[in-house]
């Protein structure tokens, strides 16, 4: 447990002469001179994970035990919970992904959710699918900063009013910014993500003018960056907690950045956090900043005492969620809860067991045969060509019948080991569901494509992985391009696939979208991945290794 702290002692403080001879007051429904217990829990980026992993870790059905007794824990000391989330339900694991996350929302009603934020990942969809989303959920899906384009008004919720023991609580929601760069633009091109900072000092004046709440908390999927040093990423909570006037933000329920938000001291990250280790959260300008990592791995708990308008943190702690460790028993390693196993919820399991056991019948068939590992590790792939990024781009590229393939790294999300591959490896390596499309462009239009397309940096999704092609790419600029064996001729006319994602601009590809040239297959990525792998097993790795054909200076 952490010592006691205060979050608005200083402003109470100040308010106190000034406060002493006005003879107003404020009505509110709780009374004065009596301590009120109010517990905020919290999970972030789920992303799929409903059932537990191969290692029995997490899951909904244990979350719900855990949250259940915590629940009463609480409500039998007279206090009050909200049960929050940072968002990015969406997008990671395949059962999921196939289901349109439909376990994972009607599991989170199960659980009692009472708000979340909408994460980048609810956008992986068309909106269509958001909305049947937003229908299954039992409680709000909050935005304040997303606004539809047409009508220029907030296309989501933006915020909810709870009332607990009197205590009127306003839970506001923010997305990142990021968004509107690493969304698939062909999904959100009707929306506008606008600044959290600048939208959130028009919700807090709406809050004050309209309902008057005494506490005013975000549920946020922002990133929370050390110090506020975000690097490319667009503003965290850090940077929003900031640009508000002191205090005038409670809490931040955050996620994005998928990490345990612990510090050192004032904006020093404890770097080394490891489950079941103390965990004092952030604290920005009079507001807490909490995240708990991500998937469900911990519960994030944080006690609060609230007396005459203050509110005073009493205790936080992030409680791991059936995580393991691996220890040496009789001279071999082995995996062992870190705390005390947490048993499932029965009819939360039952209730999601036919969903993991649908989407394993679709998966865990063998569709293909490989002799060695295909290359598809985040810290390889972003960095140099690959054989599974070629592979990919070959898939795409006999599909459409073109000439050549560009392919994100950035949508290749994990490698395929040696052995039997299964439509859950498929899907795992391609979970977002996007579309190849081809482009019929001059030869003077392709080298220009190239010349931005090339060029991008390593250590970021946009490095793109080829197939079809040789060039030369030096001081920011291509050369020696050569397509089918025949060096690039300028007034040729060349066809070359790229993810639908790029094409509309992701990444800061070039738009292609609107080119006179341009056709959307409507062929979806992992379809045609899988059906390559089918067509071609078993697999020979060396067929798609890289032979320099893409020289870097």
């Amino acid at each position: 447990m952490m010592e006691r702290l205060s979050l608005k002692t200083a402003i109470a403080a100040a308010l106190v002469t000034t406060l002493a001879g006005c003879a107003t007051t404020t009505e509110h429904a709780w009374q004065e001179d009596t301590t009120y217990k109010l517990t905020v829990l919290h999970t972030n980026d789920n992303h799929g994970r409903f059932w537990q992993n191969k290692y029995g870790e997490y899951g909904m059905a244990a979350r719900k035990t855990l949250i259940d007794e915590l629940r009463a824990d609480v409500q039998a000391q007279g206090g009050s919970v909200l049960l929050l989330s940072g968002g990015d339900i969406n997008t990671g694991v395949p059962e999921s992904d196939l289901q349109d996350a439909e376990p994972d929302f009607k599991g989170m009603n199960k659980i009692g959710y009472d708000a979340i934020a909408l994460g980048n990942h609810e956008f992986d969809n068309p909106l269509d699918v958001l909305q049947k989303q937003i229908d299954w959920a039992e409680f709000p899906m909050l935005s304040a900063n997303i606004y539809d384009k047409t009508t220029g008004e907030r296309k989501y919720q933006a915020y909810e009013i709870f009332e607990k023991q009197g205590i009127k609580i306003a839970v506001v929601g923010f997305t990142t910014e990021d968004t509107a760069k690493i969304g698939n633009p062909e999904y959100i091109g009707d929306l506008e993500f606008r600044d959290p900072k600048a939208e959130a000092k028009k919700i807090i004046a709406e809050l004050e003018a309209n309902e008057k709440p005494d506490l005013i908390f975000a549920v946020t999927h922002m990133g929370h960056y050390e110090n506020g040093q975000r690097g490319i990423n667009a503003p965290g909570d850090v940077a929003l907690a900031r640009s508000l006037e002191l205090g005038e933000l409670d809490m931040i329920v955050g996620g994005h950045s998928q990490e345990p938000v612990c510090m050192e001291g004032p904006n020093v990250a404890k770097k080394n956090f490891t489950p079941g280790d103390e965990c004092k959260p952030d604290q920005q300008n009079g507001t807490w900043i909490v995240q708990a990592h991500e998937w469900g791995k911990y519960v994030g708990k944080a006690d609060f005492e609230f007396r005459n308008g203050e509110l005073e943190m009493v205790s936080y702690d992030l409680i791991p969620v059936n995580l393991k460790k691996k220890v040496k028993i009789d001279g071999k390693k082995q995996r062992v809860f870190i705390q005390n196993e947490i048993e499932q919820d029965p009819e939360l399991l039952a209730f999601l067991k036919p969903y993991q056991e649908k989407g394993q019948g679709q998966l865990n068939v063998k569709i293909a045969s490989t002799n060695g590992k295909l290359e598809g590790d985040r810290n390889v792939v972003r960095f140099q060509q690959t054989n599974l990024g070629r592979l990919i781009a070959q898939s795409h590229m006999e599909r459409a019948k073109a000439d050549f393939a560009v392919m994100n790294s950035g949508g290749v999300r994990d490698s395929i080991e040696m052995g039997d591959v299964t439509y859950k490896d498929v899907l795992t390596v391609q979970p977002f569901g996007n579309i190849v499309t081809y482009a019929d462009m001059t030869g003077q239009e392709v080298l220009d494509y190239l010349n931005v397309v090339a060029t991008k940096p390593v250590d970021s999704g946009a490095y793109a992985q080829f197939a079809g092609i040789k060039m030369t790419v030096e001081n920011g600029k291509v050369s020696n391009v050569f397509i089918g064996g025949k060096q690039l001729r300028l007034d040729n006319t060349y066809r070359f696939t790229v993810p639908s994602y790029n094409a509309a601009g992701g990444d800061g590809y070039p738009k292609i979208s609107d080119h006179p040239g341009y056709v959307n297959t409507g062929f979806v990525d992992a379809e045609v991945l899988k059906e390559f792998l089918e067509t071609n097993s078993p697999i020979d790795v060396n067929e798609f290794a890289p032979r320099g054909e893409i020289v870097y200076k």
